[in-house]
Parts: C-alpha cells; sequence; structure tokens
C-alpha cells in the first residue's frame, strides 16, 4: 500500500459505517417499528448493507411493499425508537480508536460528515465516542445539501481550518467518495463499513482499505497506541 502524496492537514470520516458501527441499534429500532405495525421485521442481513443510506432506506427494507410516502410517515416514529436507544450496541470499529488516537497525537485535525439528522448526531457522539472531540461535525442538516455534493465536506474542511487539497476523506459508501472526490480530497473506501451492496473498488477512491489499521498507516499512525 503506497502511502498519501502530502503529508494530511486534517483527515474527515463518514460516521455510520465508517468510525461507528451502529447497524445493531438502527435494526433494533426497526424490529420495533415492525411489531407496532404488525409486521415481521427482515433478517438483520438484509438490512445492514442500507444502513449508510439512512432512515427511508431501513424502513423501505421492513416495508418493501409501501410507497415512498408512507414510508416517509413512519419515519418520525422509527427515529424516536431509534433515539431511545441509539447507543445501546453502538461501538467503533475495530481499530478506530487507535487511529483517532494516533492522528490527535500527531496533530492532524479530523471531523465528521454525516448525513444523519443533527439531532441524532450530536445525541449519539458523546454516547459512542465520548473521549474525542473532532474539530469538525457536519451533519446531514447542517447545510440545505448533503452527500454526494461536496459542500459539507468543504464545509467540515473551513471548519477545522484544513486545506481540501491536503486533507483526506473516508467513507463506505459511494455518495461518501463522490462527494470527497468532488471537493478535491483524497478519497478512501473502506470495505469494514455497510457499503450499500456496492464494490468499492468501482467507486473511483484513491484507494481502498480493509481495516483501520491499514488507514492508520495510510495517514502515517500507524504506530501510535489508544
Amino acid at each position: 500500500m503506497s502511502g498519501l502524496p502530502f503529508k494530511p492537514e486534517g483527515a474527515f470520516f463518514d460516521l455510520d459505517g465508517t468510525l461507528l458501527d451502529s447497524a445493531q441499534d438502527l435494526y433494533a429500532a426497526l424490529r420495533v417499528l415492525c411489531a407496532e405495525q404488525g409486521v415481521e421485521p427482515p433478517a438483520y442481513e438484509r438490512v445492514r448493507p442500507v444502513v449508510s443510506r439512512g432512515s427511508r432506506a431501513i424502513i423501505g427494507s421492513g416495508f418493501p411493499g409501501a410507497n415512498a410516502d408512507d414510508i416517509l410517515k413512519l419515519v418520525p416514529r422509527y427515529l424516536a425508537i431509534y433515539e431511545a436507544a441509539m447507543a445501546e450496541g453502538t461501538v467503533p470499529f475495530e481499530g478506530v480508536e487507535a487511529m483517532l488516537a494516533g492522528l490527535e497525537a500527531a496533530g492532524i485535525r479530523w471531523g465528521i460528515v454525516t448525513n444523519k439528522p443533527g439531532f441524532l448526531t450530536d445525541a449519539l457522539l458523546p454516547q459512542a465516542m465520548p473521549h474525542w472531540k473532532p474539530a469538525a461535525v457536519v451533519s446531514g442538516d447542517t447545510l440545505p445539501v448533503k452527500k454526494p455534493d461536496p459542500a459539507p465536506v468543504l464545509h467540515a474542511c473551513a471548519l477545522a481550518g484544513c486545506d481540501p487539497s491536503r486533507s483526506v476523506f473516508v467513507g463506505d459508501d459511494r455518495r461518501d467518495i463522490l462527494a470527497g472526490n468532488a471537493a478535491g480530497m483524497f478519497t478512501v473506501a473502506v470495505r469494514w463499513g455497510y457499503l450499500d451492496g456496492g464494490d468499492p473498488d468501482s467507486w473511483g477512491a484513491d484507494a481502498v482499505l480493509d481495516t483501520a489499521d491499514e488507514l492508520a498507516a495510510l495517514l502515517g499512525v500507524g504506530e501510535v497506541p489508544a
């Protein structure tokens, strides 16, 4: 694996499926919603791949016959169920905490760019990642647009004081790579995430990695422990 073509000023990450494994809690909320609606819940294996696409895709996996309007009506109740128990099973992916510790020790600013609504992002981070203080957090409703538009990624760079051309964007969804590429950043697709059933090698990322340890090494912080 070759290194970066520059010394990074910043590293920015998608949240669900990249830093945090939140699929179990998102699935648990869907099971409750299905029970309330008298519907048999789908298997976890069917739901996990779509987690990065957000609440409507998750609900759609449990209500495959529902139209878009019906799914939209279920979103507020689904999010309320999820919010009530959002951190029971959500944990950082293996190696993520050591990688973030390495970034902080090296003085590399890092941030989060997620399509998750801000009220959920703000509630989840202190519970799931209490020790970490990102230099920027941009949620799905921080701006009028969200990924794959590059604006949220560029906004995160501005908040952190980082040059996008000397920064890295990391994600587990094609939209992450499209946003990072459009922002002029070095992009990394990670195979440990949810992937939306896609092939990360086909997304046009500058690198495709299997583990957070590989990512730490790429960023030049592989020897720093958590």
